[in-house]
């Protein structure tokens, strides 16, 4: 049995049945890319922006990406109903108009119950809300916001483009939409000690969020971390220290709060450090291994009742 309340269960809460997200390449850029705050990017950033790169190297339509992985992920996990999730680059960066062509585009598809788009909280505004809330009546819909740590100066140093503050007012906007609001924090970020990414924890418990993704901080090749690794002796973190961290995370966290993801899910090839990364099953093995040895849970030191709901 698991600790936490992991995204499979919570779905199967819903729909009674396995239903799997195709991860989705719409073509959209980043303001941190393109010089409306900066041409760098977040210096963890890959090429693909954090994504499948499906539209960019294969100039796939949503409709074929969706046709494509649909084959697949019924092969592997026997899933018939799905969720578009917009994962590469920034999601709502784009006009309303052209937004809604490609979220109808992909909720037209055969079999798809929900819709999850991934953003930056400074890419967000009430005309984009409007939107993504009118497809509530009859889907699934997530909101995922890319915040990595709750620290200001940790957000410069990674060259994020946005304060904490500015997460904070979206997240209050999209509530007032009533979405669902997954946050993106990552653990290991040049800085950080154990107790800022545990505040991080609280942060995120404070805040009417009803998920959460955590990622391991790698690097990949081509990014502005590989030459910080290389250049200064960047330290990564050990399997170990990162399953601990992850655990001190969840205790912290709601216990009702969806976990979506517990570590990154890095290209092999394209790895540089750290190498135990690629072992993804390996690693939820070991997280799991530690509620266990721990005799601990997901929500065990959370305390804060006045945390909004």
């Amino acid at each position: 049995m698991k600790r936490y309340r992991d995204f499979n269960t919570y779905l199967k809460e819903i729909f009674g049945e396995r239903v799997q997200k195709i991860s989705l390449d719409a073509g959209l850029g980043c303001p941190n890319r393109d010089g409306t705050i900066s041409r760098r990017g977040c210096i963890f950033c890959d090429r693909r922006g954090s994504g499948t790169g499906a539209l960019i190297n294969h100039g796939l339509s949503i409709t074929q990406q969706i046709a494509e992985a649909r084959g697949f992920l019924q092969k592997r996990y026997k899933a018939k109903k799905f969720i578009a999730y917009f994962q590469s680059f920034t999601n709502t960066y784009a006009p309303v108009s052209h937004l809604k062509g490609l979220y109808d585009e992909a909720l037209a598809q055969k079999d798809m119950l929900g819709l999850s788009v991934a953003t930056r909280p400074d890419c967000v505004d009430r005309e984009t809300l409007a939107l993504l809330s009118s497809y509530q009546a009859d889907h699934l819909v997530w909101l995922e916001y890319g915040l990595q740590s709750s620290h200001d100066k940790t957000l410069k140093m990674i060259n994020r483009g946005h304060d904490v503050a500015c997460f904070e007012r979206s997240v209050m906007m999209a509530h007032e939409y009533s979405i669902n609001i997954c946050a993106h924090v990552i653990l290991g970020l040049p800085g950080e000690d154990r107790e800022m990414m545990l505040e991080t924890a609280r942060f995120l418990s404070n805040l009417p969020i009803r998920g959460v993704k955590i990622h391991l901080l790698y690097v990949v090749k081509g990014t502005p971390l590989s030459e910080f690794y290389h250049k200064e002796g960047f330290r990564c973190l050990e399997r170990e220290e990162y399953a601990n961290l992850v655990v001190d995370i969840l205790e912290l966290l709601p216990p009702d709060m969806v976990i979506q993801r517990l570590t990154g899910d890095p290209v092999k090839s394209e790895l540089v450090a750290p190498l135990w990364a690629k072992e993804k099953q390996t690693n939820l093995t070991f997280i799991q291994t530690t509620l266990e040895r721990r005799k601990t849970w997901q929500g065990k030191n959370y305390r804060n009742s006045t945390a909004v709901k």
